[in-house]
């Protein structure tokens, strides 16, 4: 569901501390969503993760389920700020249907990093944006990307160092990982976890940053 842009000021961080914008609530844990919005000049007010189920439904797409959990984590923070911005987002690993969420362990790290190596994926964020009157804006960014054939040696050392923990699909584009990939069609963010260029959008879209 996109509704209409708000009718209300341009205003943003550009604007000072004293213009009439709702605070911005970042519906999300992720160190790596903070990076990127700092990128865009961008402090959230407050940090308050929405603690959900993030199991995907039976025979649910890596779209459809990064849409939803996008749009219930801001609808969850939303409810318990009023009168605030919630910026929300969830990202997905998919390969073909199959949905790569975090691995609970090093042995299932390993399957990830065998199943992606000499292959392509999509790696999915939907990012949702509820308003203090309640509407809703979402945005739903795909980026399609492929690992090089992996050694032994090299799918090892990747789980021994820790960076797939937390991690969907099991790896950090931002950090070694990115030395994996051959191929990448899209958003880089997105990969890391926010696509910059549709935050924006969203943000200028309710008035709330500069162009």
């Amino acid at each position: 569901m996109s509704l209409p842009a708000g009718d209300g000021p341009e205003t943003g961080p550009a604007a000072g501390p004293d213009a009439a914008r709702p605070p911005l609530i970042l519906a999300s844990a992720s160190p790596r969503r903070l990076d990127l919005l700092a990128r865009l000049g961008i402090v959230p007010d407050r940090v308050d993760p929405a603690d959900l189920d993030e199991t995907p439904r039976k025979a649910e797409e890596p779209r459809r389920l990064a849409q939803r959990l996008a749009r219930a984590k801001a609808a969850a923070v939303a409810a318990r700020s009023p009168g605030c911005l919630v910026l929300a987002a969830d990202t997905v690993v998919g390969v073909g249907r199959r949905i790569l969420g975090k691995p609970a362990d090093a042995t299932e790290a390993r399957r990830f990093l065998d199943l992606l190596s000499g292959r392509r994926h999509r790696v999915t964020t939907g990012v949702a944006l509820v308003t203090p009157d309640g509407r809703l804006r979402e945005r739903v960014v795909e980026t399609t990307l492929a690992f090089h054939r992996l050694t032994d040696a090299q799918a090892e050392g990747y789980v021994a160092s820790g960076e797939w923990e937390g991690k969907a699909g099991g790896y950090a584009i931002h950090q070694r990982a990115e030395v994996f990939v051959r191929f990448l069609s899209g958003s880089h963010s997105n990969v890391v976890g926010l696509p910059l260029f549709e935050t924006a959008q969203l943000l200028r879209g309710v008035g709330w940053l500069h162009p």
